[in-house]
This record gives C-alpha cells, sequence and structure tokens, in this order.
C-alpha cells in the first residue's frame, strides 16, 4: 500500500511539493511502517495524542461559551486541516504532509486562547509563544516525556505556521495561510452568533471582494490561492483578496479580540493564571509527578509554562478552585 501511494506522488505531486520518499527523517531511526509513508504516521500520532485530546477543552475565542456549536481549540483545528488540505490538492503538494501540520498546529496552545498565551509570556522571564511551545509537545513532552518523534517536515511546519515565520516547505505555508482563513472566518460566524457584531458591521470593501457568507470568503480565497500560486513555488494569494483578508482581521482585532468584553474576561484569566504560576513556584513539590520528573531537566519557568500551557481551561478553573477556595464542611 504505502509503494501505491510513493508511487502516486511521484506521477501527480508538484515538482515543488515535498515527496514522502524525501523527507530528511526523524531525529530517533525507526523501522519504517510497510503501510504508512512517514507522514502519515505523524498524523496518525497526532491524532491520537493526549495533547490533541485536549484541545476539545481549550477556548478558541469565547471563554467555556454556553453552547454546543462555538468553535473551541479542537474545531478550529479541524477546520484548519480541511483549508490546508483545499490548497494543498488545489496545488498538487502533500497532502498527508499537510495534514499533518494542521492537526498539530495548535498542540502547545494555552487555556483561554490567545489570552492565556499573552498571561504566560508575560510571567515567564524567557517568554511564551504557542506555536514554539507545540514543538516542545511534540518533540519533549508526548508519551510521558519521550515526544512524537516526528519527522522535521512536520515540526519545520508546526513550529512555523504563525504569519510571521517562514516554513519551510510548501505544505507548511498552506497551514500557515489555512490557519489564517480559518480563524478569521469562523471567528465572525461566532461573534454574530453570540451578538457581539452583525453581518452589516463588516467592512464593505472586504465584503465586496471576497463575499457574503464564509462559504463565500472561503471560497474567494482558496480560489485566489490557487490562481496565483499554482505550478509555481510559492502559496499566496491575490494582492486584492490578500489584501481584503487583512482589513477583515483588522475589523475583528478591533471589533471583537480586543473588545472590552473579552478583555473583562482576559483580567479574570490574568489573576488566575499568575495565582497558579506563583503558587508552583513556592511549591514546586506540589506539582504532579510527571513535571515533578521534568525539574530534574528542565528550570521552573519552563516545567511551569509546560503544566500550565497544557491545561484545559476547566483542568485550570479546578486546579485554582482546589487550590485557592475553601471547601464547604460537612456537619
Amino acid at each position: 500500500m504505502k509503494d501505491k501511494t510513493l508511487q502516486k506522488e511521484q506521477l501527480f505531486l508538484s515538482k515543488y511539493a515535498l515527496k514522502s520518499k524525501d523527507t530528511i527523517g526523524r531525529l530517533k531511526e525507526e523501522e519504517p511502517c510497510p503501510m504508512r509513508t512517514d507522514f502519515e504516521r505523524d498524523r496518525d500520532r497526532i491524532i491520537h495524542c493526549k495533547a490533541f485530546r485536549r484541545l476539545k477543552n481549550k477556548t478558541q475565542v469565547f471563554f467555556s461559551p454556553e453552547g454546543d456549536h462555538y468553535r473551541t481549540r479542537l474545531t478550529h483545528t479541524l477546520n484548519v486541516s480541511q483549508v490546508a488540505r483545499a490548497i494543498a490538492r488545489s496545488l498538487n503538494l502533500n497532502e498527508d504532509l499537510t495534514e499533518a501540520i494542521a492537526l498539530g498546529h495548535d498542540l502547545g496552545h494555552t487555556p483561554f486562547g490567545h489570552s492565556g498565551e499573552r498571561i504566560l509570556n508575560k510571567l515567564s522571564p524567557r517568554g511564551f509563544l504557542h506555536n514554539e511551545q507545540s514543538g516542545r509537545v511534540v518533540d519533549v513532552l508526548e508519551k510521558d516525556g519521550e515526544g512524537l518523534n516526528l519527522t522535521r517536515e512536520v515540526v519545520d511546519g508546526i513550529i512555523n505556521h504563525k504569519m510571521s515565520c517562514s516554513p519551510k516547505t510548501l505544505e507548511g505555508k498552506a497551514v500557515s495561510l489555512a490557519d489564517r482563513i480559518a480563524y478569521i472566518n469562523h471567528d465572525i460566524d461566532d461573534a454574530i452568533d453570540g451578538g457581539f457584531i452583525v453581518k452589516e458591521d463588516l467592512p464593505k470593501k472586504a465584503v465586496k471582494v471576497l463575499g457574503e457568507t464564509s462559504r463565500q470568503r472561503i471560497n474567494t480565497m482558496l480560489y485566489s490561492i490557487y490562481v496565483e500560486s499554482d505550478g509555481k513555488n510559492k502559496v499566496e494569494m491575490q494582492e486584492e483578496v490578500a489584501i481584503a483578508t487583512k482589513e477583515l482581521r483588522d475589523f475583528m482585532f478591533e471589533r471583537v479580540y480586543n473588545a472590552k468584553t473579552f478583555r473583562d474576561e482576559e483580567t479574570r484569566a490574568d489573576r488566575m493564571l499568575t495565582a497558579l504560576y506563583e503558587y508552583y513556584t513556592k511549591a514546586p513539590e506540589r506539582l504532579p509527578d510527571f513535571y515533578l520528573d521534568r525539574l530534574k531537566i528542565d528550570d521552573i519557568d519552563t516545567v511551569l509554562c509546560d503544566y500550565i500551557s497544557g491545561m484545559s481551561d476547566m483542568y485550570a478553573v479546578k486546579t485554582f478552585n482546589e487550590i485557592f477556595v475553601p471547601k464547604n464542611w460537612k456537619l
């Protein structure tokens, strides 16, 4: 089966795509799988790891939303994977590599979304970035400290998925663009459903270029990437569409991400995560056993970032309550 996949890649993938046979490999050599390529194995390892499962209870934009249909960090990840694969397919890139990067890109994200990231970045002397932490999750923390031993191309795409970074493969660039396409559009839907904005608030010039609905806008963005990049050594939008996309993103930062409601919630999250960080700094012996063992290897700030960033929203609240909220006495 793997041989068929490798043959198909040689026949049908773009000359700019990374074929599975050309991977530079893993940090630790492994016996090859007779059924799956290395990138297929990476995808499967990510889906089955603990950090991936925790994404279902991590904030995307709305803190602990009371509703079944708001996006979480997990549904965002699935959205990114779908969009990234659509880009890869249209440009004849390696879909398995693209999917593995997309599914792993947010494994290191904090509880409470980007608010949690800003808080940990402030608390840690070394700073904190979720993309770098995602790399640490797959290389160091998963499988009880053994790491997932992923191919270097997948790890590169995970670490460099932010728009300010430069992944080495076109598949990594596809995920970076897909991340932006996905969060802009699904966050608009959630913000409208939550009553924070109405669709008439969206910048008219951007809507005219991109479309009235999320479906239309995503189609426009994807087609623009295809027209601009097909047969070329790049993954980019056409200029007009890129400008309109940036205008939508700027609008979301102004009207939603930096809105007072979310800033108030971030203040509460700040108090909670700061209290946990300071508590365990003074009493590291109360950390769970895995993180106690990590203290033999890493400094306290690194270990605390590992522990707190790995928490789901609910686990962070539960841990805070267990430490700081008085218990009821039953007489």
